[in-house]
């Protein structure tokens, strides 16, 4: 996935905001916390780090082109990185920031997803 479909599918997430730190990762958060870092790789795509599900982690961390994120997951934190797209493509990989997205959202206070407009009630 190159940086510019990486961010565009980012951006379309509801109450997503965007800021470069961390030696000029591209981080997206909702609510202030981050559900996905996008750092640049050879050939010009992106390697993509995303939170996931226990299950989904311990599945994905044995793929090819897929590893646990470095920094998070040695944290214990579930948290993947794609490095490329030999076991998921970029279909899949928007699948997966969406639900990042989602997990990340869940976690907010109650009043924060109010305020944001994510939650039912």
């Amino acid at each position: 996935m190159q940086l510019d479909h990486y961010n565009a599918v980012c951006s379309a997430l509801p109450h997503a905001t965007h800021v470069v730190q961390w030696g000029g990762a591209h981080v997206w958060k909702v609510g202030g916390k981050v559900f996905a870092i996008g750092s640049a790789a050879d050939g010009g795509d992106v390697a993509v780090s995303f939170k996931c599900s226990e299950m989904a982690f311990d599945i994905l961390k044995e793929q090819p082109g897929l590893r646990p994120a470095p920094y998070l997951a040695s944290r214990g934190m579930k948290w993947i990185q794609r490095q490329s797209a030999e076991s998921m493509d970029d279909a899949a990989l928007q699948d997966y920031l969406a639900e990042s997205h989602r997990i990340v959202a869940s976690g907010l206070t109650r009043r924060l997803q109010r305020e944001l407009g994510l939650s039912a009630t």
